[in-house]
C-alpha cells in the first residue's frame, strides 16, 4: 500500500513553502545568519570589503541550505505497507516504510502516526540518503481489540548536511489496518438438519424435461464424448450432449444478536465479544466445509448481501464474502433495537439452509420470535449467553428454573438445538456439545418411530 509519492505531502505553494522553511532554522543556522549580517554591517562601517566577504558567506551557507530543503522536499517519496492488513485481535502485523530520493539529503527522521490501542508512535533516524536511493524500515503494531484503525499520515523531519535547518512535513495519504475477531478452529461435527455431503441430499437442479428425459445444450470443447444424446444431435443438426445435474451448495445463516439491553459488561471478556468472535469462527468453519454462508444481525442486515439469496456463491465469491464478513465483524457494536423482528422478516422467506444463533439475554417475547424462527430453516443450533452470569462471573446451577434456563427449554422444544454458554469456555466445546445434542435429539425422533414399527411388526408374528 502506498501512503504517499513526490507529491503527497502536504505542502503549500512556493510562497509558502519558502516561509516554513525558514522559520524551520536551527540554533546554528540562526548564528550563522545573524554572524553574517553582523559582519556585513561592520564591513560597511569599518569600510572592510574582506570582512564583507566573509560576512557574505556567512549568511548566505543557511540560505542557501533552505534553498536545498525546499527543493529536496518535492524529491522524497514514501510507501506504507501492511502484513499482513487484516489480522486477528491479539496477532501482529508488520508495516513497512520505505523512503526514496531523488536529490541527496541530510539526516532524515520519520515518525507514523497510529492510534494509542496499537501501541507508541515508532520514530526512526535515517542517515543520509544519496541520490536515487532509499532507505527501508519496519515496525510492528499489535490490538486486543478489533476494529479499524487507521495509520498515518507519516510524518517527515528533512535536515540539510550541515544541520543549518529542519523541515517537518506530513504526507498526505494513510492506510487503515483492520483488527477482526479471534477465531478458533472448531471440530468436524454433525449438526441437527445439516445434509451429510457436499451433495448428498441436498436440493439439485436436475435437468429433466420431454420425451427424451434430459435438456441437452450444445457440444463445448473439452466435453466428454460419452456424454453426447445422438437423438438431440439428430434433431437439431448439431453436436449436443446431456446437460450435467447443477448442485446447489447447503446454505447456512449465522445470525448475532446485537441488541445493547442483551448484553452487559464491556471489554475483550464480555459476553458481547465471546458471541462475536463465536460468529466469526462459525462463519470461517462453515466457508471451509463448502457451505453458502451469510451474516445476519438482529437489525435485519444481511452480509454479504450479493448473489442468490445474499449468499455467497463460487469459491472466488466466498473468498471475497468471507473478508467482507470478517470487516463487517471487526467494526459491530450494539444496536440500540429491543427486539428480533427484523431478522425474522429477513428469514420467513423461505428454505434458509442450516441457522445457526448466538443470542444474548432473551426476554419471554424474543424467546417467543426465536422460537418461530425455528419454523423456518431446516435445522437450528443456538448459542445462548447469560450475559448476568458472565459479568458475575459464575452461571447458575444446572437445573435450576431460572428465566435464563425457561427460555432454554422453550427453544429445545420449538425444534432449536439450544446450548447454554457458561463464560470462559471456548466454542469448540460448545460445539462438540451442539452436535452431540442435535444427534441425541434425532437418535430419540428414529428411535421412537422405531420402536413403534417393531411392536406393529410384532403384533403381526
Amino acid at each position: 500500500m502506498t501512503s504517499g509519492g513526490p507529491a503527497a505531502m502536504d505542502d503549500g505553494d512556493d510562497k509558502g513553502g519558502l516561509r516554513a522553511a525558514l522559520s524551520g532554522l536551527t540554533t546554528r543556522g540562526r548564528s550563522f545568519l545573524a554572524a553574517g549580517i553582523a559582519a556585513a554591517i561592520c564591513a560597511y562601517v569599518l569600510g572592510q570589503a574582506d570582512l564583507l566577504r566573509v560576512g557574505l558567506l556567512l549568511a548566505s551557507l543557511p540560505l542557501v541550505c533552505v534553498v536545498v530543503l525546499v527543493r529536496t522536499r518535492y524529491r522524497v517519496a514514501g510507501t506504507r505497507r501492511l502484513s499482513p492488513s487484516r489480522v486477528p485481535a491479539g496477532t501482529e502485523a508488520r508495516v513497512h516504510l520505505r523512503m526514496e530520493s531523488r536529490l541527496p539529503t541530510g539526516l532524515l527522521m520519520l515518525q507514523d502516526r497510529v492510534p494509542y490501542v496499537l501501541g507508541p508512535r515508532p520514530r526512526f533516524v535515517l542517515d543520509r540518503v544519496e541520490a536515487g536511493g532509499r532507505r527501508e524500515v519496519s515496525y510492528r503494531v499489535r490490538s486486543d481489540l478489533r476494529g479499524r484503525y487507521p495509520l498515518g499520515p507519516l510524518q517527515l523531519r528533512l535536515s540539510d548536511p550541515f544541520g543549518m535547518c529542519e523541515l517537518t512535513r506530513s504526507f498526505s495519504a494513510y492506510d487503515t489496518l483492520v483488527v477482526i475477531p479471534r477465531t478458533e478452529p472448531l471440530p468436524p461435527v454433525r449438526l441437527a438438519g445439516e445434509a451429510p455431503g457436499y451433495g448428498e441430499g441436498r436440493q439439485r437442479s436436475l435437468a429433466l424435461a420431454g420425451d427424451d428425459d434430459v435438456i441437452p445444450r450444445g457440444y463445448r470443447h473439452g466435453d466428454d464424448l460419452r456424454r453426447v444424446h445422438w437423438r438431440s444431435t439428430a434433431r437439431y443438426g448439431e453436436l449436443m450432449v446431456r446437460r450435467e445435474e447443477q448442485p446447489q451448495r447447503a446454505r447456512c445463516t449465522v445470525l448475532l444478536d446485537t441488541r445493547r439491553i442483551a448484553y452487559q459488561g464491556t471489554g475483550p471478556d464480555s459476553a458481547f465479544e465471546w458471541a462475536v468472535s463465536g460468529a466469526a469462527s462459525t462463519l470461517v468453519h462453515m466457508l471451509e466445509r463448502g457451505f453458502a454462508v451469510r451474516l445476519l444481525t438482529d437489525d435485519g442486515n444481511a452480509v454479504p448481501g450479493e448473489g442468490e439469496g445474499g449468499f455467497a456463491g463460487s469459491t472466488q465469491e466466498s473468498a471475497d464474502s468471507a473478508g467482507l464478513m470478517m470487516d463487517t465483524l471487526a467494526v459491530v457494536d450494539h444496536s440500540d433495537g429491543g427486539g428480533l423482528s427484523r431478522a425474522y422478516d429477513v428469514l420467513r422467506g423461505g428454505n434458509e439452509g442450516l441457522l445457526i444463533a448466538f443470542f444474548g439475554d432473551l426476554d419471554e417475547e424474543q424467546a417467543a420470535v426465536a422460537a418461530r424462527m425455528r419454523q423456518r430453516s431446516g435445522g437450528a443450533v443456538a448459542f445462548v449467553l447469560d450475559s448476568t452470569a458472565w459479568v458475575q462471573g459464575a452461571a447458575a446451577p444446572a437445573g435450576t428454573d431460572t428465566a435464563f434456563e425457561r427460555r432454554l427449554r422453550l427453544l429445545r422444544e420449538s425444534g432449536w438445538t439450544a446450548v447454554a454458554v457458561a463464560p470462559g469456555t471456548g466454542l469448540a466445546r460448545y460445539w462438540q456439545q451442539a452436535g452431540h445434542q442435535g444427534l441425541a435429539t434425532q437418535s430419540a425422533a428414529v428411535g421412537g418411530t422405531t420402536g413403534g414399527t417393531t411392536g406393529f411388526s410384532g403384533g403381526w408374528s
